[in-house]
């Protein structure tokens, strides 16, 4: 179940990263240059959580680590 919730939450911030980074093409194209930089700033933060949640999901073992 923790899986298919973190599978969940990286689409979600999939989703968000695409929603962002559009917004900065449109606002560059609109020469709103201020704009587009702050929209690119949180694309990129919202696509290292995408990648942070990606890991952790894969990584996540229910049983916990293992024992040396």
């Amino acid at each position: 179940m923790a899986r298919i919730f973190g599978f969940g939450v990286t689409v979600l911030w999939t989703i968000f990263t695409l929603m962002a980074l559009r917004a900065a093409s449109i606002h560059s194209a609109a020469d709103q240059g201020d704009a587009a930089f702050w929209y690119l700033i949180i694309g990129i933060f919202l696509a290292l959580a995408t990648g942070v949640a990606l890991v952790g999901t894969l990584r996540y073992r229910p049983e916990g680590p293992r024992k040396p």
